[in-house]
């Protein structure tokens, strides 16, 4: 983690460090950037998306990604992932 101007740095390199990321980054008391070097197919959810969230997500994918499908079958995996016991590897 760094600081910079007052900002918190926080870089994830492992996909087993995204959710955690997120939680320190919406918890924390001042503005966050998150440097996440993960696959650009599979966007770094928050661990927690709620409806609104999901639903805006989709609109952005369906009118402006040209990997669409690429990005909801690893999206998938990456949320199946973190449901099963100690997580899935894809």
């Amino acid at each position: 983690m760094a600081e910079l101007m007052g900002l918190r740095g926080i870089r994830v390199e492992t996909p087993e460090g995204v959710g955690p990321a997120w939680a320190e980054a919406l918890a924390a008391d001042r503005p966050v950037v998150l440097d996440m070097v993960t696959d650009p197919n599979v966007p770094p959810l928050p661990p927690h998306i709620t409806m609104k969230q999901a639903r805006t997500f989709a609109h952005a994918l369906f009118t402006g990604e040209p990997n669409t499908a690429n990005v909801l079958v690893n999206t998938a995996r990456e949320m199946v992932g973190a449901l099963m016991p100690g997580g899935a590897k894809g």
